[in-house]
């Protein structure tokens, strides 16, 4: 797929000139399962292998194993799930919890997702891609974990936050990692972000009622789209794992298992 030339704008984070090592795939050939779980952490560029104290590289080894056990496959997910460091993107107060599968706070009322959500849904996205994604659009930036492990996976990542607290604290998050290829943007993740579109892919960590139209436009043909949605009607707040394909004949929707994310709003705060 062609993608035009991207778009220029403030919300770039101010990274060093060129792309560093942290943007490349930080596994060669191919693994699967436990195999790919072994190869998986390796370090980003300038990424320091202890953090907080703890030997971060033997508790992300055992969380990969983890999620290779759970059903993860694609080696490029499970080696960008080794590489990036949880426990940078949480609370001081939570660092002894960073590698559990759960979700835990972030502030403002939202969450960082379970390794196993993030995985599971980024490997959809991939759907057995042989190499890395093109351009990406995050909706929901948060505290930026995940948005930091796409721009393992794909060639360039747009990633937009409508709360300006969480959107500082994700530039605070990422800045040692200096990964080129990743722009943070600050606004209404609803209208997507069309100066970039068409999208090879698009992820979302939040759930609505429906997919916003506009992402649907902006994905372009041959792309695929990975969001939460509500399941049902009225307000039990159920929601599941939606997967949208674009083909050149429509769109091919398809519900899969149970997920809880934080509900998708509009406008910015």
């Amino acid at each position: 797929m062609s993608m035009k030339e991207r778009p220029s704008f403030p919300a770039r984070l101010d990274f060093s000139v060129g792309k560093p090592k942290a943007s490349r795939p930080v596994s060669g050939g191919v693994a699967h399962g436990a195999g790919a779980a072994r190869q998986a952490v390796r370090q980003p560029a300038g990424a320091p292998s202890q953090g907080h104290g703890m030997d971060s590289s033997a508790v992300r080894m055992n969380m990969v194993q983890k999620l290779a056990g759970q059903g993860i496959t694609d080696a490029l997910v499970l080696s960008a799930m080794g590489a990036i460091e949880r426990h940078r993107f949480v609370d001081s107060a939570l660092v002894n919890q960073a590698y559990e599968d759960t979700s835990l706070p972030i502030g403002l009322g939202q969450t960082i997702s379970k390794p196993g959500v993030v995985s599971r849904m980024a490997e959809l996205l991939r759907n057995g891609a042989s190499g890395r994604l093109g351009r990406v659009l995050e909706i929901g930036t948060g505290c930026g974990y995940q948005a930091a492990v796409l721009s393992l996976l794909a060639d360039e990542v747009y990633s937009i936050e409508r709360l300006r607290g969480l959107h500082d604290k994700a530039r605070e998050n990422l800045r040692h990692l200096r990964l080129a290829n990743l722009h943070l943007l600050f606004g209404d993740g609803m209208a997507g972000y069309a100066k970039g579109a068409p999208y090879a892919a698009i992820i979302a960590a939040a759930g609505g009622e429906a997919v916003p139209q506009a992402w649907v436009d902006q994905l372009a043909v041959g792309g695929r789209l990975v969001a939460p949605v509500s399941a049902g009607t009225g307000s039990s707040g159920k929601q599941a794992l939606m997967v949208i394909d674009k083909t050149a004949q429509g769109l091919r929707q398809t519900v899969l298992e149970a997920v809880h994310f934080v509900p998708l709003k509009s406008g910015v705060a």
